[in-house]
């Protein structure tokens, strides 16, 4: 903490950065535009982050990188308080109490993202966000005139946006669709027989016969990635 008792955006920023790689000035710009965080300003405008401004950021960016919990559920939790019992001392707010991360996720029976929390989440611009849905990467649960993404969206977001600072956009990514799409073909010709059964014991066995291959696969491609690009990589 700096000697005048607060730390500019920035100065977080660089705080938070080893434990959030993802998280950038725009992000924390979000989480408040949300009403997530609330920092005291100068009279100037700048944003005055206090410990426990850094400790409620804190909470926030772990919910969304272990549990990968929605804003309005962390946002719940953040105002979740209690009226203590008489005599009894004040309670904690929820945020600030050491909690198991597994025990949060299982009280949130399917996470969803809004475009913008998806985003935010992932690093990426919304517009990144709707491109991969574009070509195939991610799908969106509609509801009413909303579209909601799941946690797997998040972590192919996440993948992307890994890519992206390398240049490769959505376009280019679509092919690992078509890869997946043409191996899921080629799986499920092994497992539909056991599935085609309908008894416990043999759907049992397509699920381990199905998690090898997904193994086998995954294992092969990196293989097979690096023998292609060997001449690049040999003496590096």
């Amino acid at each position: 903490m700096s000697d005048r008792g607060y730390l500019s955006i920035g100065e977080v920023l660089s705080l938070l950065q080893d434990e959030f790689p993802d998280v950038t000035i725009s992000k924390i710009r979000f989480l408040e535009s949300q009403g997530l965080i609330d920092p005291e300003r100068t009279p100037s405008g700048y944003r005055k982050f206090y410990p426990a401004d850094i400790e409620r950021l804190r909470f926030i960016l772990r919910e969304q990188k272990d549990n990968f919990l929605p804003l309005k559920v962390i946002k719940d939790r953040l105002d979740d308080t209690e009226e203590p019992a008489p005599e009894a001392p004040e309670r904690v707010p929820a945020w600030m109490q050491d909690k198991s991360r597994n025990a949060a996720a299982s009280e949130v029976p399917g996470v969803s993202f809004t475009i913008e929390e998806l985003a935010a989440a992932s690093g990426l611009p919304p517009a990144a966000i709707t491109e991969l849905e574009h070509f195939g990467l991610i799908t969106a649960r509609k509801v009413g005139p909303s579209s909601y993404y799941d946690e797997q969206a998040l972590t192919v977001a996440r993948l992307a946006a890994g890519f992206y600072r390398h240049g490769i956009e959505a376009r280019h990514l679509r092919m690992y669709r078509s890869i997946a799409d043409r191996e899921s073909s080629l799986f499920e010709q092994v497992i539909l027989p056991l599935v085609k059964q309908r008894n416990p014991r043999a759907r049992e066995e397509a699920g381990a016969a199905l998690s090898e291959l997904t193994r086998l696969g995954h294992e092969l491609r990196a293989v097979v990635l690096r023998e292609a690009l060997r001449s690049y990589t040999d003496g590096v």
